[in-house]
This record gives structure tokens, C-alpha cells and sequence, in this order.
């Protein structure tokens, strides 16, 4: 019985031995309990490179740099001498006492953006010593480089994600710091330019010394690349219209009318896209923001203008498709408002066009309105207007044409319910909106609806909508929407008689004479914006050539007068360019490299700088002419 007992009590103490060995082995092989409990898991986002951008030759356009950002964790921190850690950063005391407020401000227990894009060169300065500061740690990140300064409101910028965006997220992708589109083709893109972020963990001791990855990495993920833009850009021209337009205000934008594909486009002033890939990038904005000749505003796609005689064109297509006229119609100038450019006999519509004859397209626009039999004038106006905006919308106006750039304004297409509320149900006729029958009035127009115009009467009828991006992740793969035809409903055969008004207006019309390309067949329409401050602004469209286009512009030149006069020119010479690869009119192109209507602009008041002292006497050179109350504009003496 004695024996049984012992031969127990040996079992229990083996059997407990058995147990604490198991345990043992548990802890210390299979659970990471005791290895974690002496050292802290830290997750460090991997921060994916966004996306390159390319012309359409494959040319650089945007890429990326690698800088390191500094973010904080203000719970962690412990600073002995915070003279010494601002001379490292190489920030003032204010600066670091700012910074700290706004990371306390968003949690004093997450690490939160301390600074940003450091480069490689400051960030190994500062590397060894980062280590006797606990609480701040690195992410390496990356900045927009760009290869030339062009394409800023094309391109966009990115910058820190504000807080009302991160409480928008659908899903959580996003934290504080990071970098977003905000602008142009990288808001547009996000989603394909950002990529997918990854994270490693690690171990870190008590006092914040790495100690390795966690589980040999096995649970880290790796960041994905975001995809690159292929544009439509041609990155020589794209440079060759911004030289152009240097001096000027306005917009220029190139389209290929076979694809709806974007050659060039460029909004003036502009200004160099690096501005806000910076540290600085506030200080920069606010500046640009202050310029009162408005280089933030992409006139390009966000402009508002009146189409002026450039409209003529959509006039006689639309009355010629209803029938309220025929190719050979003639009107004369009797009963007509306005005056006409002077010129010989009109031989119908191709000729109207040529001279841009005012009275004529009157008359066309008020046939249109009266083509009914309506004895009533209000009801004949109101049917005839719906009528006129059935078919005028499909060209595009009074709509986005859906490019790919945020921001695209939709201009006006009065329509019937327009004229209903501004001048009271059935109380309106003609006679109180003529004025749209040669682009004036009520309409406004984008330089972007222009150019697809331009391109819509190249290609007899038909339009893809315009596009900077050709391919997403590789080449020629636009999105669907850039694939779709979108028809005007105009037959083919009345675009011709537009197309020889418009061959003949440069011919021998109303486009100057040095605007005429050799060896170039240039097809187009002068137009002149009325402008209430100050002087009328030059418009031109054109595409060339004549057969088989290779390209269709729209040219805005803000407070240049005429359109044959500025805004030709400059159209003439970028059509010359890009089909020949040179220009041979050296001295013309050097003439319009030079001119410079920046003068004409009128600024007002209110944007003006306030001298510091009372101002000198004007110079006999120069004059001042008081416009009104509101603005004054500045001219130089001849």
C-alpha cells in the first residue's frame, strides 16, 4: 500500500514536471506573448510611388523623388534640449512649438505629419540622431518632379489630405498626412495614380530602438506602384504654345479630331508646377493667389466667354439641317441691327462665313425662330428656339463634354425655360435675343467647347469627347468613355459649305494675311468676344488640313481686339509646328513670341498692391485712363 503511494507521488511530481515543460515550450516557441511583452509592435506604412506621367511620344512628363517625411507621436516624445533638436531639423523654437500644438491637437497617442519631405541628403544628416528622440519616427515618401514647367493646371498638384476629405472616405485608405490629388489629372487619376499602400512591422524596445521585423515579416505587405498616365500631350508643341502665349491671357487648346485626343492645352498666365511639390507649397498658393491676372484659373476648361463669330458656323449647320435655309441662301442687309465687316456680294453661306457677315446670320437665326407657321410671335419664338437648342446642344455647348480634368464649367445654352424666367412666360421673342445669332448674348462658352467644335466640322459631324489621357497602365488603353462617337445630327454634305467658308475666310477673308500657312490648306473661323471691361477679346478656330485633319485648335486671346488680328496668328504657327515639325515663318513667329497684351487687362481696385508711399507722377510714357469706379486700365503710350 506504502508502495503504491510513492510509486503516486512520483507519478504527480513527473506529471506537473510534464506540465511546466509543455507550458514552457508554449511560451517561449509557440506564443509571441513573452516576446511581446518586453518589446512593442510598431506598423510602418509603406507609401507606394504614385504613378509617372508620359506624352504621347513617351517623353517624361512627371516622376517621383524620394524624400522622408517626419511624423510624431507627442505621448512618446522626450526632449532634453529642444534648442538642439530645432537646430538639427533646422526649425525655429516658434516653428516646432506650432508644429507640436497641431500634432497634440490631433492625438496625443498617434503619430501625426511633424514634417514633410526631407531629402536624402538632410534626412542622413539627421538619421543617427533622430534615435535620442523617442517619439519621433521616419516614413520615406516621394515628391512630383516635373521635366519642364508646363502643364501646371492640366497636371493638378497634390498635397496633404485636409480633415473634411478623410472624414469623407468611403473606405479607410487614407490618414492624416498623406498626399492626394487635388487638381487636374492627378484628382482625376487618383485612384489609378496612387497605388496600394503596404505595411512591415516591427519590433521596437522601451526605448524605441528597432529590434527587427515582427514574425520574420510574414505578415508585412508590400506597396503596389500606382499606374502610369500615357497622355495625348505632345510635349514639343505643348512648350511651343505656352511660349506663345507668354504676355497674353487666354487659353489655347489642340485636339486630334480623329481620337478627340489633347495635343496641347494651356491656360496663360501660368505658372512652374514645382511651385507645389514643395515644403512651401502655401506660401507659393497664397502668392499665386494674390496675382490679380489670375494664373490659378484654368481658363482652358473654366472660362466663361462669348463665342462671338466663331458661333456662326453651329448658325449655319443647324439652319441648313431644319431648312430654314439652303446653301445658297442670300439675305441683305436690310432690317438688320447690326453692322456688317463691309465686303462684296454674299453668294450664300460659304461666302456668309468667309466675310463673318453679321446681317446675314440675323437674318438665318431669325428664320430659324419663324420658320413656323405661328401668327404669335412669343409662341413662333419659343417654338423655334427649342428647336434651335435641340440641335445646337449636340455639338456640345450648355454641357461638359466630359474631359478628364475636374472643374470643367458648362457654359450657357439658353434655352426656352431660360428666357421663361429672365423675361416672364410668353413675354419674350427674337427681337430681345438676336444677338446669339453671331455668338453674343446670353451664351458663354469654354475655349475647350471651341476646339471641339473646330474638331466636331473637321470630322463632318462627330465628335469624341476630348481627353488628355490615352492610356491607363500602358498604352492606348483610354478610359470607355474617351472610345464614343457622339453624332450632331447634321448631314455631311452641309458641313462642306462650312468648311470652303471657312478654307476661304483665311484664303482671302477675314484672317490676316501673315496668319496664312505655306503648303498648309488651314480651314477657320475669326470671332471677336464683346467684352463690357474693357477691349474685345480675339478668338480663332481652325483645323488643318483641309482633308484628312490632323489637327483642330481653339485660340483665346484676352483683350487683343480682332480676332484675325491675335488670336490667328498664334493658331497659324502652332497648326505650322506641329504638322511640319518646324516653322518657317521666323520672323512672324518671333514678332508674336514678343507681343504682349497683358497691358490691356483691366484689374480691379481691389487686386491692385497698395504702395507704401505716396506714388510718383505718372511718366510722360505711360498713362493712366480712368474706366470706372471699380477698375482702372493700364495702357502704354505708342
Amino acid at each position: 500500500m506504502s508502495e503504491n503511494r510513492k510509486f503516486f507521488v512520483y507519478g504527480l511530481f513527473v506529471l506537473v514536471g510534464i506540465i511546466y515543460l509543455i507550458r514552457l515550450l508554449y511560451l517561449q516557441v509557440l506564443d509571441n506573448t513573452y516576446e511581446t511583452a518586453s518589446n512593442s509592435i510598431r506598423a510602418v506604412p509603406d507609401i507606394p510611388m504614385r504613378g509617372q506621367v508620359y506624352d504621347r511620344n513617351g517623353k517624361l512628363i512627371v516622376h517621383n523623388t524620394l524624400v522622408y517625411d517626419i511624423y510624431v507621436t507627442p505621448s512618446k516624445i522626450k526632449v532634453a534640449d529642444t534648442l538642439s533638436l530645432c537646430s538639427t531639423l533646422n526649425i525655429t523654437r516658434t516653428e516646432f512649438d506650432s508644429l507640436m500644438k497641431i500634432a497634440k491637437t490631433y492625438s496625443r497617442y498617434r503619430p501625426s505629419l511633424f514634417l514633410r519631405q526631407l531629402s536624402k541628403e538632410d534626412f542622413a544628416r539627421i538619421q543617427d540622431v533622430l534615435v535620442d528622440y523617442p517619439g519621433f519616427e521616419y516614413v520615406k515618401s516621394s515628391v512630383r518632379t516635373y521635366a519642364a514647367p508646363v502643364l501646371a493646371h492640366a497636371l493638378g498638384y497634390v498635397s496633404e489630405i485636409s480633415q473634411k476629405q478623410l472624414d469623407a472616405q468611403e473606405y479607410p485608405y487614407y490618414r492624416q498626412g498623406d498626399l492626394v490629388g487635388q487638381s487636374g489629372l492627378e484628382k482625376f487619376y487618383e485612384e489609378y495614380l496612387r497605388g496600394q499602400r503596404g505595411v512591415h512591422y516591427v519590433m521596437q524596445d522601451v526605448h524605441g530602438v528597432s529590434k527587427g521585423a515582427w514574425k520574420d515579416g510574414e505578415l508585412d505587405t508590400i506597396a503596389q506602384a500606382g499606374q502610369n498616365l500615357y497622355t495625348s500631350i505632345d510635349l514639343d508643341i505643348q512648350q511651343y504654345a505656352d511660349s506663345l502665349m507668354q504676355g497674353k491671357a487666354g487659353a489655347v487648346v489642340a485636339i486630334e479630331p480623329s481620337s478627340g485626343e489633347v495635343l496641347a492645352i494651356t491656360s496663360a498666365p501660368s505658372y512652374d508646377p514645382s511651385l507645389f511639390a514643395t515644403r512651401d507649397f502655401s506660401k507659393n498658393y497664397a502668392k499665386l493667389a494674390l496675382n490679380p491676372y489670375r494664373p490659378l484659373l484654368n481658363r482652358a476648361v473654366m472660362g466663361n466667354y462669348r463665342p462671338g463669330s466663331t458661333f456662326k458656323t453651329v448658325q449655319a449647320l443647324v439652319a441648313m439641317q431644319e431648312g430654314a435655309i439652303s446653301p445658297g441662301s442670300i439675305f441683305s442687309h436690310a432690317g438688320a441691327p447690326m453692322k456688317c465687316h463691309g465686303h462684296g456680294g454674299l453668294t450664300g453661306v460659304s461666302s456668309a462665313i468667309q466675310w463673318s457677315c453679321n446681317p446675314y446670320f440675323y437674318h438665318v437665326f431669325r428664320r430659324m425662330l419663324y420658320a413656323n407657321a405661328e401668327k404669335n410671335p412669343f409662341k413662333a419664338s419659343a417654338i423655334g428656339l427649342k428647336k434651335w437648342h435641340d440641335y445646337t446642344v449636340k455639338f456640345g455647348f450648355g454641357q461638359k463634354l466630359g474631359i478628364d480634368l475636374p472643374s470643367e464649367a458648362k457654359g450657357i445654352l439658353p434655352d426656352v425655360e431660360f428666357y421663361d424666367k429672365r423675361l416672364g412666360k410668353k413675354s419674350w421673342r427674337f427681337g430681345q435675343i438676336y444677338s446669339m445669332s453671331i455668338g453674343e448674348g446670353d451664351l458663354l462658352i469654354t475655349p475647350l467647347k471651341l476646339a471641339n467644335l473646330a474638331a466636331t466640322i473637321a470630322n463632318r459631324g462627330w465628335y469624341i469627347a476630348p481627353h488628355l489621357v490615352k492610356g491607363v497602365g500602358k498604352i492606348d488603353n483610354p478610359l470607355p468613355e474617351f472610345k464614343e462617337r457622339h453624332e450632331t445630327g447634321v448631314d455631311r454634305h452641309y458641313f462642306e459649305y462650312v468648311v470652303n467658308g471657312m478654307e476661304m475666310a483665311v484664303v482671302r477673308g477675314t484672317v490676316s494675311r501673315g496668319a496664312i500657312i505655306p503648303d498648309i490648306a488651314m480651314c477657320g473661323k475669326t470671332g471677336t468676344s464683346q467684352n463690357k471691361k474693357g477691349k474685345d477679346h480675339s478668338i480663332f478656330i481652325a483645323f488643318a488640313p483641309k482633308d484628312n485633319p490632323k489637327i483642330a485648335i481653339a485660340v483665346f486671346v484676352e483683350n487683343a481686339g480682332f480676332g484675325g488680328f491675335a488670336a490667328a496668328p498664334v493658331a497659324s504657327l502652332i497648326i505650322e509646328k506641329y504638322i511640319k515639325g518646324h516653322v518657317d515663318r521666323k520672323a512672324y513667329e518671333q514678332e508674336w513670341k514678343n507681343k504682349n497684351f497683358l497691358q490691356n487687362v483691366i484689374i480691379p481696385k481691389s487686386q491692385l498692391p497698395k504702395p507704401k508711399e505716396k506714388p510718383a507722377p505718372p511718366k510722360p510714357e505711360a498713362t493712366i485712363v480712368s474706366r470706372d469706379k471699380a477698375a482702372i486700365k493700364l495702357t502704354e503710350a505708342p
